[in-house]
């Protein structure tokens, strides 16, 4: 089985549910509380060896309870963890605040010890990371370790995938390690300054990531599935029809990880990112994150029914 390693933070999601959010300020009683594991590194090397794949997920902890949640999450997926414990720091959380109408949702994180992830952490991974065949991370951890794995990971020959999340300047040549680049629309504009609210927006906005040096785009957009674009052919692939919408925090995530685990695969990168909206598309129809991603089971069996 080709291997997956994934380079991200996890954090401890402290998520509350109400019907509006607070104004500064203000107090208000909400309707629910959950405490689980978060981040999005960490959600997609859960989504990914859910889905199937063979993951190693690179991070930092600190010597704490949360420590011991983010573990255990991971033994239950079959996440291979790559830790380097930071005594000197704090597992990190989020605030998640979900609009009770709608799964909508605002998210604060405080990355803690995975805050401290450094290209020294990374190279000590060199053979991990350059001999995988997907590498995947995000900008939650700094940027100059999601830079040197890119690198390692391109040097190596592994095929890179960058999910610009949070969005935020990139470094200049960054976007040409990047096999693929997957932002949600949000992130296209932040990255490209184009609007994205329809598919050919998001088709004119994965043309200027390629333009940037990114080999292809995966646009997800919500409630309307995701875009492919290589430069050569643009794929809207849409969502599918899994069940009632009750959160959408891990819905990315969930994109991602499958994603990985369909190009390790050897799919074509269209048909990847059908498996992949498979598997966001089941998620959201469950509250959480990592305990929202779906098994491989539930992926082919949406697939089959179309």
């Amino acid at each position: 089985m080709s291997r997956i390693v994934i380079l991200g933070i996890f954090v401890a999601d402290t998520a509350y549910r109400a019907d509006r959010q607070p104004r500064m300020g203000e107090t208000i009683l909400g309707n629910s509380f959950a405490l689980g594991p978060g981040g999005k590194g960490s959600n997609q090397a859960v989504a990914a060896a859910m889905a199937g794949g063979k993951v190693h997920f690179v991070t930092r902890l600190g010597a704490d309870a949360f420590a011991g949640m983010a573990r255990d999450i991971w033994a239950r997926a079959g996440v291979v963890p790559e830790v380097t414990e930071d005594g000197e720091s704090y597992t990190g959380a989020a605030y998640i605040f979900i609009e009770e109408a709608t799964g909508n949702n605002a998210i604060i994180v405080a990355p803690g010890a995975a805050g401290r992830i450094s290209a020294a952490d990374v190279e000590a991974r060199a053979d991990l990371i350059g001999g995988s065949s997907v590498f995947v991370t995000q900008l939650e951890q700094p940027m100059a370790a999601a830079h040197r794995a890119l690198e390692i990971a391109r040097a190596g020959g592994a095929r890179t995938i960058l999910n610009p999340a949070p969005a935020a300047e990139l470094p200049e040549g960054m976007l040409a390690l990047c096999d693929l680049v997957t932002p949600n629309e949000s992130e296209a504009e932040g990255i490209t300054g184009l609007p994205v609210t329809t598919i050919a927006e998001a088709e004119a906005a994965a043309k200027a990531l390629i333009a940037r040096g990114a080999g292809a785009a995966a646009i997800t957009l919500g409630a309307q599935g995701a875009l492919y674009c290589d430069g050569v052919r643009a794929v809207h692939v849409p969502a599918f029809a899994a069940g009632p919408v009750v959160e959408t925090t891990g819905a990315g995530d969930a994109f991602n990880g499958a994603l990985a685990v369909a190009l390790a695969e050897g799919r074509d990168p269209a048909e990847a990112v059908r498996f992949a909206c498979a598997a966001a598309s089941i998620s959201v129809t469950r509250p959480g994150t990592a305990p929202a991603m779906p098994a491989r089971a539930e992926i082919e069996a949406l697939l089959a029914r179309g």
